[in-house]
């Protein structure tokens, strides 16, 4: 017994011996994790220490290395599309390095009131809404919660894997596997083959007209709450009940093979309330608009928002016609639960703006870091869309952007590093990296003629004319 008794003591001084004898090992490799974090904090602090974080106002034009002749040019160009009536009211910005290079606003709020336009309306944003969506599911890949080549149906059983190849006289159709998976780089690149094709058809079909409330001659008259894509459910009350039923109808074509523009980013949009566990809106306001000082941007506001919204207008054989105000109204709805990820957000030039620049900066600003720099190049660099047809002049699209790499640009000046995307009613941004500038240019117009190219030629000429040395 008392041998046992030894050896069992043996074996715990043994024990205890290789506890202590690893306790050194223990701390080395806290120490080491440590200080990877230190590096990556440094490494991220360094990042926002040296891109700006606001904007700069102070200095005027030539701090920025611009010609103050070429900014009265660009107050004329943009009073002209005010006095020839081609727009109601207008707004536009320029950076460089950070520095604001012009910002103004012409034009009438609302013409039959002479209310005149200034930097602070709101605009209602549209498409612009997708950029953000997009960034803001990239902080899910961030946080390690999904992977961009992860198939959608990992975290939402219901998506379609079927091909819609035939809808039958009696209104059944007939399908086929996919070739591919959707995967949630499918989605960022509008090449998910959701509400596509035959597929679209079907739904609209059921549903009725797909043109948006506003859009064309004829629309029913209705008010929804919130912003909604045309040729869905107009009453529902949550994203979820539109991505649900969206979900019923097969695609259609294989992910991948098409570009098919807009729905996808709305089912984005629905995969971030299913992996964050929280509403669109609450997400996107924690984790990119609230940390950029995006306060004026948001899906919904108090009653008396409504007075800052310009006046939606057409331009209509010369002249411009009032147009419905629907989708500003709908941000001052009683009810105030349906957010869409591909439409819906709404605010002023400079809030965008912050977005902008953010990007620019490679993830940061207001000193937060809102994504890795690397997260941004993945998403800002590479074309997702298959390959170009016989007519090769295609669009190219990354994770949430048009790319101008070799292809068509808005005009000749623009870099083949910018990337950009805008809104239905006229708003337009543009983030050209190798020229270190953001412009941003701003309508709210149904029928307009194309002004946003006009105005980009003249911020890049801006920019390219130095001031003369003194």
């Amino acid at each position: 017994m008392g041998n046992a008794k030894k050896e069992n003591n043996n074996a715990k001084n043994t024990k205890n011996h290789k506890k202590c004898r690893s306790l050194p090992l223990m701390k080395r490799f806290i120490s080491t994790i440590a200080l990877a974090l230190l590096a990556v904090s440094c490494t991220t602090q360094q990042a926002v220490d040296t891109t700006p974080q606001t904007f700069d106002y102070s200095g005027g034009p030539q701090a920025a290395g611009v010609d103050p002749q070429q900014l009265t040019q660009m107050d004329t160009l943009l009073k002209a599309f005010v006095d020839d009536k081609k727009a109601a009211s207008l707004a536009a910005f320029i950076a460089k390095d950070g520095k604001v290079v012009y910002a103004n606003a012409f034009g009438w709020k609302d013409i039959e009131n002479q209310i005149p336009a200034s930097l602070n309306d709101y605009y209602v944003l549209f498409s612009q809404t997708k950029a953000i969506t997009t960034v803001a599911f990239m902080t899910l890949v961030e946080k390690g919660l999904v992977d961009i080549n992860d198939p959608v149906a990992k975290y939402f059983p219901e998506i379609s894997d079927q091909v819609l190849v035939k809808i039958n006289d009696d209104g059944s159709y007939e399908t086929r596997p996919v070739k591919t998976p959707m995967t949630f780089v499918h989605l960022m690149a509008h090449t998910s083959g959701l509400g596509a094709g035959l597929a679209g058809e079907a739904r609209r079909k059921k549903s009725g007209s797909g043109t948006p409330l506003g859009f064309g001659s004829q629309q029913q008259e209705i008010q929804p709450s919130g912003q909604h894509t045309g040729g869905g459910n107009y009453h529902a009350a949550y994203l979820e009940e539109e991505m649900l039923a969206l979900a019923k109808y097969p695609l259609g074509f294989d992910p991948g093979a098409q570009w098919n523009y807009h729905i996808s980013t709305n089912m984005l949009a629905y995969l971030i309330e299913r992996i964050s566990g929280q509403p669109l809106r609450d997400y996107v306001k924690q984790n990119v608009l609230q940390p950029l000082g995006m306060d004026d941007t948001d899906w919904f506001y108090e009653a008396d928002a409504f007075s800052r919204f310009v006046k939606p207008y057409s331009l209509v054989d010369g002249e411009l016609v009032a147009g419905s105000d629907v989708y500003s109204r709908g941000t001052v709805s009683a009810q105030q639960t349906y957010a869409e990820g591909a439409i819906g957000l709404n605010g002023p030039i400079e809030d965008y703006a912050k977005f902008c620049q953010m990007l620019l900066n490679k993830g940061t600003f207001n000193g937060h870091l809102i994504l890795k720099p690397e997260t941004v190049e993945l998403m800002t660099t590479i074309n997702r869309l298959p390959p170009a047809g016989p007519d090769g002049d295609q669009l190219q699209f990354g994770l949430g952007f048009e790319l101008y790499h070799d292809g068509k640009k808005p005009t000749p000046a623009v870099s083949n590093t910018a990337y950009a995307w805008g809104g239905m009613m006229g708003t337009d941004f543009i983030i050209d990296p190798e020229n270190n500038m953001i412009a941003l240019f701003y309508l709210n117009m149904y029928q307009r003629d194309p002004l946003y190219p006009t105005f980009l030629g003249k911020a890049y000429e801006i920019l390219k004319n130095q001031p003369e040395a003194p």
